[in-house]
């Protein structure tokens, strides 16, 4: 069972963006360099055709990611979204119980993630800490950085 891909509309339609870039652009910008180098002669101490099969490959990752994004993206709809309890697509406003300084996250897909801009994923450690937790609950998150304790104090649509 595949897992669904949480995102915005504006997260889907960056990601179709992109990988129509790959497909129509950028495969075909390799694949001249990949001829150019095969011009040079021989292949076997020939690292401009390595370089560009190693691009090459590195593109078609990327597209194969992108393509799975897509088949397993289910959009978020704003109007739908729950605020009785944390889940994708809520902002939630938290304190941070030894520090006591207060945050506000939105809790977006991986694909719409930003964090330096409070936009935190369902899936990092924060986001799934946080994920189901009502107004008063704490949450105890373990990071990276150690322990942290959340309490919720709002959670908004």
């Amino acid at each position: 069972m595949e897992e669904k891909n949480f995102m915005t509309q504006e997260g889907l339609q960056k990601t179709k963006d992109r990988l129509n870039y790959l497909l129509t652009v950028k495969r075909q910008e390799v694949a001249n360099k990949i001829a150019e180098a095969r011009s040079y002669g021989d292949l076997s101490e020939n690292s401009e055709y390595e370089l560009a099969r190693d691009e090459q490959a590195q593109v078609e990752a990327e597209i194969f990611d992108l393509e799975t994004k897509l088949k397993s993206a289910e959009v978020i709809d704003p109007k739908k979204i729950n605020t009785k309890k944390v889940g994708i697509g809520c902002k939630v406003s938290v304190t941070n119980l030894q520090t006591k300084q207060d945050f506000e996250y939105k809790i977006v897909g991986d694909t719409d993630s930003d964090p330096l801009k409070g936009l935190i994923s369902n899936t990092s450690p924060i986001g799934a800490g946080l994920m189901d937790k009502k107004v008063g609950d704490i949450a105890v998150i373990k990071t990276l950085a150690g322990v942290i304790q959340f309490k919720i104090n709002k959670i908004k649509a």
